[in-house]
């Protein structure tokens, strides 16, 4: 992520140390996914620490601080997770939280104590595993799924059950190797576009989540602001914010994310001390989005795990049926499924660990992790737990290896008995960082060669589709669709792999799966 200048006036060292992207060079050397190209100059000697030894950290071109520091951002970029999620799931009462098709409810205090314990647990072990500096957390997708849509049909139990079903057919496609060599199908032009689709994904999230754009009720479909101006004083924070991180990355200062995001929460409690402006409501508009920036009341409170095992596996089936159950299990599968894929596509390409086929060191073992937390964010009925694409916040900060994601994790456990310090950082802050990190991202555009139609109209897609439908897996069904027919019909078909065929049809099914449920009666 960081561009190496000559006028960069960094001790030697530091310099050999400092992370690259895929392909970028310094002074001849040219870093791969496993460290420097054979014939180069030697890399800095290998420091003798276990943690060093274990996670390949000098290999990959870091250091222990920024591991260290890329985990803390990770983590506060991802922290609104366990007061989102709650909110999403569960309530304070019947009357404020979604019921299910028994009047069945889940209680916001257990949902945030599973929350922080599944994403701590996944996280640490997809760290340890897999040694890559990515977060786990509940999807938002499958979790407001579940929500909105499966809970009407069944009982939270045996939504979890099916979000556990889920989670274990993508561990054996894990396991088995289909889920490698689906990603191996992928063009490199469709993984370079997904890696930029994601970057302006996220991007557009932080826009969103700042208030910098909203949904208007006629004309065009977002607007600036309220009404094309900026009336929100949390929005000015969240500008902010996005300049002084803007300015602490562009002249390279070390922990420049980091510390943007702790001046800037500084600032916005200040703020909120002098002007009491609140959270934000349909009777407060201008209010904080989630967060408020005050510390106040009990900081520590134990944790309640009531929710750990609370599932019914297959009670959905004979709730609703076979096929309806089936239907609701492809569905969250597909989801789960791609849109951990083309995060993690992005993820490796922005650490600079990717290789030039776009796959990763343990890819497989990545996969297994990843399915595994779908398994264990049903078990605990937190939803499915997958990798975030917050955590380029982290890799933006310097991260490297599975470290980070250590650190992230072991925050994340710490965070279930810290609750109220999680809640002090507003989403206007970390909607800064996001759309720092979604403009980095978007370097990976060079590698698309648009002066291709046939590749250039599939990338465009991938890329668009996700913001605007705010789903990562649209947007590579939409990708792999017209990659494939616009091959096959422009006489290139041979060059369009058979599980591209096979992925394409299934993304048909996925998009069609409405009106072939109803043909179905189910």
């Amino acid at each position: 992520m960081t561009i190496l200048d000559p006028a960069d006036m960094r001790t030697a060292t530091e310099k050999q140390a400092a992370p690259l992207g895929a392909g970028q060079t310094v002074a001849g050397e040219k870093h791969t996914a496993t460290g420097l190209a054979r014939g180069s100059s030697p890399r800095p000697p290998a420091s003798n620490s276990f943690l060093d030894r274990f996670f390949q950290i000098t290999k990959r071109g870091s250091t222990l601080a920024r591991e260290f520091r890329g985990g803390i951002v990770t983590f506060f970029t991802m922290a609104y997770i366990v007061i989102l999620n709650p909110l999403i799931l569960g309530g304070f009462s019947a009357q404020n939280a979604p019921t299910d098709v028994a009047g069945g409810w889940l209680s916001a205090a257990q949902v945030g104590a599973v929350t922080g314990l599944t994403a701590g647990v996944m996280t640490v072990l997809f760290g340890l595993i897999a040694n890559l500096p990515f977060g786990l957390a509940a999807g938002l997708g499958i979790n407001s799924f579940l929500a909105v849509a499966v809970i009407h049909e069944v009982t939270w139990p045996e939504a979890m059950g099916l979000v556990v079903i889920n989670g274990i057919l993508i561990v054996l496609f894990g396991a088995t190797g289909a889920r490698t060599a689906i990603f191996k199908a992928v063009p490199k032009e469709l993984k370079a576009a997904i890696t930029v689709g994601i970057g302006l994904f996220i991007a557009f999230i932080g826009f969103v989540d700042s208030g910098f754009v909203r949904a208007t009720k006629g004309g065009p479909p977002v607007q600036l602001g309220t009404d094309g101006s900026i009336t929100s004083i949390p929005t000015l924070v969240f500008i902010v914010g996005l300049l002084v991180m803007g300015i602490l990355v562009a002249r390279k200062i070390q922990g420049g994310l980091l510390i943007g995001i702790v001046a800037t929460t500084v600032l916005a409690a200040v703020v909120e001390a002098v002007m009491h402006i609140g959270p934000g409501s349909a009777a407060n508009p201008g209010g904080w989005h989630l967060n408020t920036p005050v510390l106040s009341g009990q900081l520590v409170s134990a944790p309640d795990f009531s929710l750990v095992g609370h599932f019914d596996l297959f009670g959905s089936f004979s709730r609703i049926g076979g096929l309806a159950a089936t239907m609701l299990v492809f569905t969250l599968v597909f989801t789960n499924f791609f849109d951990a894929m083309g995060t993690m596509t992005g993820l490796a390409k922005s650490a600079g660990v990717a290789y030039k086929d776009g796959t990763f060191p343990k890819l497989k073992s990545a996969f297994i992790v990843e399915g595994l937390g779908a398994v264990a964010g049903g078990a605990t009925s937190g939803s499915s737990n997958t990798v975030y694409i917050d955590s380029a916040a982290g890799i933006g900060e310097g991260a490297r290896t599975g470290l980070a994601s250590v650190v992230t994790g072991l925050l994340f456990l710490g965070s279930m008995f810290l609750t109220p310090l999680t809640s002090v950082v507003p989403l206007e802050v970390a909607a800064s960082a996001l759309v720092v990190v979604g403009a980095m991202m978007m370097a990976q555009i060079r590698e698309i060669k648009f002066s291709k139609f046939s590749v250039a109209l599939p990338a465009f897609l991938t890329i668009v589709t996700m913001p605007l439908t705010y789903s990562i897996a649209n947007g590579i069904g939409v990708g792999f669709i017209s990659w494939a027919v616009i091959h096959a019909a422009s006489g290139k078909g041979k060059k369009v792999h058979p599980l591209m065929w096979v992925v394409t049809v299934g993304f048909l099914i996925y998009f069609a799966r409405g009106p072939i449920s109803a043909l179905m009666g189910a």
